[in-house]
């Protein structure tokens, strides 16, 4: 996951491949909850890793539920319906599935059992209105106490209190179906007698409530329903684990690579897997909505395939009730189409994340869209003269995730622009590997991946700034001066004669070669320690004399030039190998500073040295490296000159940002 303050993102081109889904969020929080309340061991399996199920977890431990996690599998110990800690301060982040159930269940087991819950979440969360769930359980009889705002959390439930269980539950459906799925989830372990809810008003965003019901009945519970305006759960209702349950793909986040397909699957198609025919998501009726639009769509009971139909995509106008969460890809799907394109009965997007009818308007405008706004609709008009943006995503995983998106403008104007995506880390709310993910199946122009090339003479400190460098642009890194020592030791170990170079070279492209954190991976195999004995240096001298091995290595330097960028570092990475980079900085320090951290950092690891004698070996090698017949050490033409003598690593992460920013066209 991208843990950096941006995201560029260079035009994209095309896309093909398969993806797997991660677990839903609704169906996540639901069903660890039910496991929680209900008496014994539940196996949950496949189960969503983010940010709102984490947060879930933690506030399920604080109430006294055996929790055990090996990955994608969790299993819970549930209470029973038994208060087991009569008291916790819950804090939820920006989870709504998880804020909205606690809240009622604890409501009602405090009541009965006794006990005082804090629940509390992030800012956001506490401009989230949830006063009509409230409402709802103070006229059952529960005892709730604002903290904050009336209506808002931060909220303390006290117990005990006498619950009016006779008397039919009523709670407004026009704001969010989180309430009523808070109440359904709740009120069974309260079923001494039927108990009635009453839904005022229209009920919005109903497939999440077929969610609720179906996941109530896996676990024993078998609510009655008259139409959408009332559900009764009968009285003796008991929660029963089901043993073992499987959490089926997100929806929400398949509606990314619908999408996707719909624009960019020109030659083969995107396949998703997770969800399909068979989904109790509401949201995988999006692809009705992609299919309108142009999309060209097959499903199975598990899967989805999308390509590319009609083109420009088609505008419409569609009711979005069913698909409130999905139906955001919509708006920047209309950016491609070949009309306005209105979406309606949306008033839900106000109370989510962020108000999101106004944060989608304002973004779709920084690219140069014309956008209008209402209460409960938006209208988005097709775009053609893309101006580059930074888009803000107000701490919303499904901002991020839509305009990622927008960087296949390439495909419907002759005018290609970048798009910056601010904050990229807030898709682990939900889907916290997206960005990579979506890298795994779309195409680019090698010349469109930013490269940001970073050369100098021996121990200038090129790795650290390059290391550094990457991790805050979220770039790949490419260390040149390992590629040799790695490519004479797995010639070695391959068995192979290095004295055959062709046999030498063909084995570079099989090279799963990786640089993270200043060290070097071969495969999973750290082999930093490996290539720094004077053993594989010997190996690396042999190689290296072979044309063809030096071939293969220039072409795999250039297969590292991938999404979103790349940070290079060696002696020619800007004057032979990147001569077209965005960037060329070079790192210059004096032979007595180099000599002196050379020195510190050999005595730190044990190594005897002499301060002097390494001094006189760099300007040796410094002499050797300018001389060079191929591929002298110099700097580019174009490069910027770094002396970092007197400069600590983060001033000079510093400067090459600051000159990578001058370059951007945000």
């Amino acid at each position: 996951m991208f843990k950096i303050p941006f995201l560029d993102l260079p035009p994209l081109r095309g896309a093909a491949g398969t993806v797997r889904l991660p677990g839903s969020k609704s169906i996540s929080n639901r069903v660890l909850l039910l496991a929680a309340l209900s008496e014994g061991r539940t196996v949950v399996r496949d189960l969503l890793a983010s940010d709102d199920t984490a947060v879930m977890l933690e506030a399920l431990k604080a109430l006294g539920c055996g929790v055990a996690q090996d990955g994608d599998t969790v299993s819970i110990v549930g209470l029973g319906g038994k208060l087991l800690a009569k008291q916790a301060q819950l804090f939820l982040g920006n989870a709504g599935t998880a804020m909205r159930p606690l809240t009622a269940a604890l409501a009602v087991l405090a009541a009965t059992q006794g006990g005082s819950f804090e629940v509390s979440g992030v800012a956001r969360m506490h401009e989230r209105p949830i006063g009509d769930l409230v409402d709802a359980l103070r006229g059952l009889g529960c005892s709730i106490e604002d903290l904050g705002q009336p209506g808002y959390p931060p909220l303390r439930l006290r117990g005990p209190s006498t619950l009016a269980l006779g008397t039919p539950v009523r709670v407004r459906g026009d704001v969010s179906s989180q309430f009523l799925t808070a109440l359904l989830l709740a009120l069974p372990l309260v079923a001494e007698r039927d108990i009635r809810i009453e839904v005022i008003g229209e009920l919005i965003s109903k497939p999440y409530i077929e969610i609720t019901l179906a996941l109530l009945a896996r676990f024993g519970i078998g609510v009655k329903r008259e139409g959408w305006q009332a559900f009764v759960i009968p009285a003796g209702s008991r929660y029963r684990s089901p043993g073992e349950i499987f959490v089926e793909g997100d929806a929400s986040s398949a509606s990314y690579f619908v999408a996707l397909g719909a624009i960019a699957a020109i030659d083969a198609p995107i396949r998703i897997e997770g969800v399909g025919s068979e989904s109790l998501q509401g949201d995988v009726r999006f692809i009705e909505a992609a299919a309108a639009m142009g999309a060209v769509v097959q499903a199975g009971p598990n899967w989805l395939e999308v390509r590319r139909g009609a083109w420009p995509l088609k505008g419409l106008t569609l009711d979005c009730n069913h698909i409130p969460d999905a139906a955001m890809t919509l708006a920047v799907m209309a950016l491609y189409a070949d009309g306005p394109t209105t979406l309606t009965n949306i008033a839900s997007w106000r109370v989510k994340e962020t108000d999101r009818i106004a944060a989608m308007a304002t973004e779709l405008k920084k690219l140069g869209a014309q956008v209008d706004e209402g209460p409960d609709w938006i209208r988005v008009q097709p775009l053609r003269d893309w101006q580059a943006a930074s888009i803000h995503t107000y701490d919303d995983h499904r901002v991020a995730m839509c305009f990622s998106l927008t960087a296949f403008n390439g495909l419907i104007t002759d005018r290609a622009v970048s798009v910056r995506i601010l904050e990229p880390h807030c898709v682990a709310k939900t889907f916290p590997d997206y960005f990579e993910t979506l890298f795994g199946v779309v195409s680019v122009n090698a010349a469109d991946v930013p490269v940001i090339t970073i050369d100098g003479p021996t121990a200038s400190g090129k790795g650290t700034l390059a290391d550094e460098v990457g991790k805050a642009l979220g770039f790949g890194v490419l260390d040149s001066g390992a590629l040799y020592r790695v490519t004479g030791l797995a010639a070695r170990r391959a068995g192979l004669d290095l004295d055959d170079g062709e046999a030498v070279a063909a084995i570079v492209p099989t090279l799963e070669l990786s640089f993270r954190d200043g060290q070097v991976f071969l495969g999973k195999e750290d082999v930093s320690a490996r290539l720094r004995a004077e053993a594989t240096g010997l190996l690396a001298s042999q190689v290296a004399v072979h044309p063809p091995v030096r071939r293969a290595l220039h072409q795999l330097q250039l297969d590292f030039r991938r999404l979103p960028g790349l940070v290079a570092d060696g002696r020619d990475m800007g004057t032979a190998i990147f001569p077209d980079a965005d960037l060329k900085v070079f790192l210059t320090a004096s032979a007595a500073t180099r000599a002196e951290r050379r020195y510190k950092q050999l005595i730190s690891k044990g190594i005897s040295a002499n301060i002097s004698g390494l001094r006189e070996d760099l300007e040796a090698r410094d002499e050797r490296d300018k001389n060079r017949s191929a591929s002298p050490l110099e700097p580019a033409q174009d490069a910027q000159m770094l002396d970092n003598s007197a400069l600590t690593i983060e001033a000079s992460v510093d400067q090459v940002l600051g000159w990578w920013q001058q370059r951007r066209p945000f």
